[in-house]
C-alpha cells in the first residue's frame, strides 16, 4: 500500500513538473506583497505541499522574511498541520478501497504496525519529501485515530516551521534552506532511533518474569 501511495505521489510530482505550474514551482511572485492574500497563498502552497509539489522550505522562508518569525511559525504550522490532515482525510477515505484490495491478514498486521508506531511514524517523517505525504495517507488508512495523528503533526512540524521562519525573519536564502533541511534529516532519524530503543526497553520490561 505504501508503495503504492508513494509511486502515485512521485507521478503526480513529475507531472507537475512537466507541466511547469508557475504557482507551484516558482511562487515567488504570490509571497512578495504581505498581507492576508500572501499569507493565504502560503498556507495553501503548504497545505497543497501533500498532493503536489511544493517547495514547502522556500514558502516558510518567504513567510518569515514577510511577517516576521512569531506569525510566520503560526502560518507555516496551519499549512503544514493542514497537509497532513488532508492526506489523513484522504487515507480513511480510501479505508474501503484497501480492505477490498488488501488482505484481512496483511491489514490486521498493518493496522498492528501502525498502532505501535504510527504516531512515531507521522511525527519524524514530517521534513522528509514524499515520505511525509505516504505516511500521512497510510495512517488515515489504518486504525490510527485522528487525535494521535494530529498532535504527532503538530510536534513533528514544530521544529522545522521555527527554523525555517526564523532563518527567512534573519537571513532568507538557498544556503541556510539546505542546512536546516539537512539537519531535520538527521534529527528525524536521530528521533526515530530514540523511539525504537524506547519501544524495545519497554516491551522487555512488559515480560512477565520467569516462574
Amino acid at each position: 500500500m505504501a508503495a503504492t501511495i508513494l509511486a502515485l505521489l512521485l507521478t503526480t510530482y513529475l507531472l507537475v513538473e512537466a507541466l511547469d505550474v508557475k504557482l507551484l514551482t516558482d511562487p515567488r511572485p504570490w509571497l512578495q506583497e504581505g498581507g492576508w492574500s500572501s499569507a493565504a497563498v502560503g498556507v495553501g502552497l503548504l497545505i497543497a505541499d501533500q498532493l503536489v509539489p511544493v517547495p514547502s522550505s522556500f514558502v516558510m522562508i518567504s513567510l518569515g522574511a514577510l511577517y516576521g518569525a512569531p506569525a510566520a511559525i503560526m502560518l507555516a504550522l496551519a499549512g503544514r498541520w493542514g497537509m497532513t490532515a488532508t492526506g489523513f482525510a484522504i487515507g480513511r477515505a480510501g479505508g474501503p478501497l484497501c480492505a477490498r484490495v488488501i488482505s484481512a491478514d496483511e491489514r490486521a498486521h498493518a493496522d498492528a504496525l501502525l498502532g505501535r508506531r504510527g504516531a512515531l511514524a507521522v511525527l519524524v517523517s514530517r521534513p522528509v519529501p514524499l515520505l511525509a505525504e505516504t505516511v500521512a495517507i497510510a495512517a488515515g488508512a489504518s486504525s490510527l485515530g485522528w487525535g494521535r495523528t494530529m498532535l504527532a503533526a503538530a510536534l513533528g512540524s514544530l521544529p522545522e516551521v521555527v527554523a525555517y521562519s526564523l532563518a527567512g525573519s534573519i537571513a532568507p536564502n538557498v544556503s541556510s534552506a539546505v542546512l536546516i533541511w539537512s539537519s531535520l534529516l538527521v534529527l528525524a532519524g536521530g528521533s526515530w532511533w530514540l523511539g525504537r530503543r524506547l519501544e524495545r526497553r519497554m516491551s522487555n520490561g512488559e515480560k512477565p518474569a520467569p516462574t
